[in-house]
């Protein structure tokens, strides 16, 4: 990277954690260190419940999911909107009436404490190893960057986020939202432009457009319907919307965003207008990496993506095959790029025979370049058995370092650790509400001073801090980050929204059915997880589904514990 690169992204991190600490201190009790004193207005709550969402993980990984796998993980995004039109009619004005810091309040008021444990404790289990993925992201991008050892990018990285999120809380976090998702927009539209800028003077954006969808890249809708695929049209109408249901109606990182909006219609806009947008965003991330395939398709790639594995192998006693193998990737590749521009005129002149024939030379070129990388990989894995051999997380990371202009690589790596530090900083802050609101205030001590729950709402944002960089030093090894994020919260998004779900809907069932229930739900969707191949968007349909038929079924053996006279009766 340049000295200007260097200048750009050095002087945004310094920024934000000085802004966020310099404007949000002096908090003095824990309405306004977690709920901002309830006074959020709504485009606030959008811009945060998007920061939120939208991880250093989406910015990276995504355009690299887009590029090995095509657009099709848009789906995953279906039942958002359907998710947030029903959390605005019924999550929002629960929540607000009964002027609570988490969400899991609610539960005690209308099951029993048991209920509120649990909740909160599946919550604090599964963000508190989330974050560490977002905090791994960037970590990843200073590690390739600088060589430097993965353990200490994810230390340096990490400590930012919790230096100004424990200063200044929920002000903080939404206050640095606002900025970062400006840096995240003008980055990502910024290479977007500068994609198709690099691309060959003679290949038009309706040319790269139509190489993206005959190569399968733009393959954004599936309506066929199959238990082994993860992301089809069906699997994000149904797992979608239980997904979103859970995560923006009982993860306490959300719920967070819009329990601070100023009223109940500006929390309901900030959740309808995510609903709105976040979609075309996703899309446009996608499409950027389905450009970036497309950028690679008339300039050969690396034949392994993560620089630094790849220059340990070139390194070793294996350096002469992987060089050999590289050179039969670029001759390979050289081929295909000519039957490329064949394609793209006989599709012009409409030539259906010369078309096809330069369809099946391509195919059968991809598929010579598969075996290739794969034989690349093997060589890796021989070098170095430990070697992290996914490097889906490195494709767009490698694009902007090698290929964007000076300065322009700068604001990018900006984007992404703006996205990093926006999630990581909401879901430090609700990891905290959820630890000193449900845990320590409820059931340790209940009747200490403002100053005193404002000091251990501090202490919980570090301890959690430091909770998820120790996981995000091994989280590496999980695949595609954008995957794993979302595998980890299906496993418990299931049974924590099936307990709200009976909470608002069905009220003759009591807290003893519910929990117990839970419980058995928890174990089966795991029990799914690893010994069978259920896509993970099921998990939350599963899990939802169980623990109601369970509860349903079980309920008349129990004594009922329903508190519906009064929900409000929950302890804070």
């Amino acid at each position: 990277m340049s000295l200007i690169d260097w200048i750009v992204l050095i002087g945004f991190l310094v920024f934000v954690v000085a802004y966020g600490t310099w404007k949000t201190r002096g908090k003095k009790n824990i309405q306004d260190y977690l709920l901002a004193n309830r006074s959020t207005p709504w485009y606030i709550v959008t811009l945060s419940i998007m920061a939120t969402q939208a991880s250093a993980i989406t910015f990276l990984s995504t355009p690299g999911q887009a590029y090995v796998d095509g657009m099709r993980f848009v789906q995953f995004y279906i039942g958002l909107p359907i998710a947030m039109i029903i959390l605005s009619i019924t999550a929002v004005p629960i929540f607000h009436n009964l002027k609570v810091f988490t969400a899991y309040e609610y539960l005690e008021g209308r099951f029993d404490l048991k209920n509120r444990t649990l909740a909160s404790i599946l919550f604090l289990i599964q963000r508190g190893l989330a974050t560490g993925f977002t905090i791994l992201a960037p970590a990843l991008i200073v590690s390739v960057l600088l060589g430097w050892d993965i353990q200490l990018t994810v230390l340096i990285t990490g400590l930012l986020v919790v230096l100004y999120t424990a200063s200044g809380g929920t002000d903080a976090v939404n206050k640095t939202h606002f900025i970062q998702m400006i840096i995240i927009l003008v980055g990502m539209v910024s290479a977007f432009f500068m994609i198709l800028h690099s691309l060959p003077a003679d290949i038009s954006f309706l040319d790269a457009t139509k190489i993206a969808g005959k190569l399968g890249k733009l393959n954004v809708i599936t309506f066929n319907f199959d238990w082994r695929d993860r992301y089809n049209f069906w699997s994000g109408l149904i797992g979608g919307t239980f997904l979103a249901l859970s995560y923006f109606g009982t993860d306490q990182s959300q719920v967070q965003r819009y329990l601070a909006g100023k009223s109940i219609a500006d929390s309901r806009i900030g959740l309808l207008a995510n609903g709105i947008v976040k979609i075309p965003m996703q899309f446009c991330i996608l499409f950027l990496g389905a450009m970036v395939f497309v950028f690679y398709q008339f300039t050969t790639p690396p034949l392994f993506f993560n620089s630094v594995e790849k220059e340990n192998v070139k390194q070793g006693v294996y350096a002469a095959q992987f060089q050999n193998l590289e050179d039969k990737y670029e001759n390979v590749h050289n081929e295909k790029k000519i039957k490329i521009r064949e394609m793209i005129s006989a599709d012009n002149a409409s030539d259906k025979k010369k078309f096809d024939d330069a369809v099946k030379i391509i195919n059968e070129s991809n598929k010579k370049e598969l075996v290739i990388r794969d034989d690349a990989v093997n060589l890796i894995k021989k070098n170095n058995p430990g070697a992290d051999t996914n490097d889906t997380n490195y494709i767009f990371l490698s694009f902007v370092i090698n290929v964007l202009p000076a300065g322009l690589i700068g604001l990018i790596l900006a984007a992404i650790f703006s996205a990093s530090m926006s999630s990581t900083s909401a879901a430090l802050n609700a990891l905290a509400s959820t630890t000193v609101i449900d845990i320590y205030k409820r059931m340790i001590n209940p009747e200490a001073s403002e100053r005193r729950y404002l000091m251990v709402s501090k202490i919980a944002t570090i301890f959690w801090g430091l909770v998820a960089i120790s996981f995000a030093l091994f989280a590496n090894r999980l695949g595609s980050l954008i995957e794993a994020v979302n595998i980890l919260g299906s496993l418990f998004y299931g049974t924590i929204l099936g307990i709200f779900l009976i909470a608002f809907y069905f009220k003759k069932i009591g807290g003893g059915a519910t929990f117990y229930s839970a419980l058995i739900a928890e174990i089966f969707v795991i029990v799914c997880y690893i010994f069978t191949e259920i896509p993970y968007l099921w998990y939350n349909v599963i899990g939802c589904l169980v623990l109601i038929i369970l509860a349903v079924i079980i309920n008349p053996y129990f004594k009922s514990s329903s508190k519906e006279s009064n929900p409000a009766e929950a302890s804070s």
